[in-house]
């Protein structure tokens, strides 16, 4: 398993861009597609973004789609989440994923590696 870590959270305005990183420690992190999540206290994980290993096909929730931007630096180790027009809703815990050689099924029990979280808050 690889080990991740989140960064680049912080407070904005509404219709303010946003960029989160994701660190990943560990041999082949190529070979581990990747998602983005976010949950409110109290509520379930939510898919945000994910990106495929090896053909790096990207996926978005119907939420962020047009907005968010999900892409992968490899040789860096780094999946970014690039998050334009921010909205009051996006405000929330967002958490990154990986599981090794795994396809499209970006559930969250899917995910074995998770990081610690970054808080996003964007005011009105």
């Amino acid at each position: 398993q690889v080990q991740l870590v989140e960064s680049g959270g912080g407070l904005v305005q509404a219709g303010d861009s946003l960029r989160l990183s994701c660190a990943a420690s560990g041999r082949s992190f190529s070979l581990y597609t990747v998602g983005w999540f976010r949950q409110a206290p109290g509520k379930e994980r939510d898919f945000v973004a994910g990106i495929t290993w090896g053909s790096l096909e990207t996926y978005y929730a119907d939420s962020v789609k047009g907005r968010f931007t999900i892409s992968r630096d490899n040789a860096k180790n780094t999946v970014y989440l690039q998050m334009n027009s921010l909205k009051p809703e996006d405000t929330d815990v967002y958490f990154c994923a990986a599981q090794y050689l795994s396809g499209r099924d970006y559930s969250p029990s899917n995910f074995a590696s998770w990081g610690q979280g970054t808080q996003v808050n964007v005011s009105s």
